[in-house]
């Protein structure tokens, strides 16, 4: 069985965003020594908009939401970044809620299942593709475009069981989908070949928003 462990469990609060009209962003997360409760947010405009409670995010239009309710990404990610960059990158740096040791992020599953814990159930919906707010807080040279290229994205999670997440919670991935189309595969389709847009209807996890999405783009070549 696939196992890895809730290395840092990060919070964020509103401080202000010059990098975007809505003013306001939650990317500044820092890590937190207690248990947190998590739980389907609700629609990505109208809802709760963060799955981890307590969390905040500004630009509702494109962060949070169902299908991406919680952001995880790994401390082997990072290690690799700090090697490239030749700088310190703490947990939470990247905005994420969980970050992880011993998961292989790049070679998550669409729609695998988590279990955090005794009880909490997650999902890997898609990666996450950069914007603005981000390379504000990283302040390197062409942030978006190094981040996507280097398709090292972490990944985003809905929830399917709620309840609370401890740091230092194991994480096992519990179930596989058969189509076996990973989080690195689907990111690099998305966004670089589109000639393979159809490999992606092959995971019904993906988020709803994006399937119409490809069917639409699919539909003048069917």
């Amino acid at each position: 069985m696939i196992s890895g462990i809730v290395l840092s469990l990060n919070v964020g609060a509103a401080e202000h965003n010059p990098a975007k009209p809505v003013g306001k962003t939650g990317i500044g997360k820092q890590p937190v020594d207690h248990p947190v409760t998590v739980r389907p947010p609700g629609p990505k405009t109208t809802g709760l908009h963060s799955g981890v409670v307590g969390d905040y995010i500004g630009d509702v239009k494109h962060h949070g939401g169902d299908d991406q309710a919680v952001y995880a990404y790994a401390t082997e990610d990072y290690a690799w970044w700090a090697a490239e960059l030749g700088r310190d990158l703490p947990p939470g740096l990247f905005g994420e809620n969980l970050t992880t040791e011993g998961l292989d992020l790049l070679n998550a599953v669409i729609g695998e299942r988590w279990q955090v814990g005794e009880t909490v159930i997650l999902q890997p919906t898609f990666g996450r593709i950069p914007c603005s707010t981000f390379q504000h807080r990283m302040g390197e040279p062409r942030w978006i475009k190094r981040f996507t290229q280097a398709n090292r994205t972490g990944v985003y999670l809905r929830i399917l069981t709620p309840g609370d997440i401890h740091p230092g919670a194991r994480i096992r991935v519990t179930d596989r989908p058969s189509h076996g189309l990973t989080v690195a595969e689907a990111f690099d389709i998305y966004m670089h070949n589109p000639g393979r847009l159809a490999r992606l209807l092959d995971a019904d996890e993906l988020p709803a928003g994006m399937h119409a999405e490809i069917e639409k783009r699919l539909a003048p070549a069917r």
